[in-house]
């Protein structure tokens, strides 16, 4: 079973209780279907276990099939860097199917982001490392595909459906009990 190598700490994008029972650590790529049918999935689990559950997300770009997808995490780190990256990281997901650097940019916009800073972060590649840092951290714990989920630290090899990631918080709240 694949461990999380690289621990939670407060420079990832948390959603959820600091002091949640379980932790699910995402490794996403924007432009993945499969990380978009994900999501709503996510947010049932999330309202379900409520401040007994946080998310974390990390970005895991492949770009080699997915063009967009460095570009839009970097986007993402760049609303983060100014408060609100769960809004472009939703809104990102939200327009899926569009995605570019036109979406992209007019996406910061309705968050009232600067489009020309943007442009510019992009351009000189201002939060790559950041979005490098997490690709790193996800290969060293094993992941080589997305969407790939730790809970409390293990990676969860099923599917990822309600169910599925549903019973595996259900035993990480459990072990945390005894």
């Amino acid at each position: 079973m694949a461990q999380l190598r690289i621990p939670v700490t407060s420079h990832d994008h948390i959603l959820g209780d600091d002091n949640a029972i379980v932790t699910i650590v995402e490794y996403g790529d924007y432009q993945c279907p499969h990380c978009g049918a994900a999501q709503p999935i996510l947010a049932q689990i999330l309202a379900h276990f409520g401040n007994r559950l946080r998310l974390v997300y990390r970005h895991f770009p492949l770009v080699e099939v997915h063009p967009f997808a460095g570009a839009a995490a970097e986007a993402a780190e760049f609303a983060g860097s100014r408060g609100v990256f769960w809004p472009m990281h939703q809104a990102i997901f939200a327009n899926q199917h569009l995605l570019g650097i036109p979406l992209i940019i007019s996406l910061a916009a309705n968050l009232k982001l600067s489009p020309i800073a943007l442009r510019d972060a992009l351009a000189s590649g201002t939060f790559a490392t950041k979005v490098q840092g997490d690709f790193i951290g996800g290969v060293r714990s094993g992941v080589n595909g997305t969407p790939t989920f730790f809970v409390n630290g293990v990676r969860h090899d099923s599917p990822y459906g309600v169910a599925t990631l549903s019973s595996a918080i259900d035993q990480a709240i459990l072990a945390a009990a005894v």
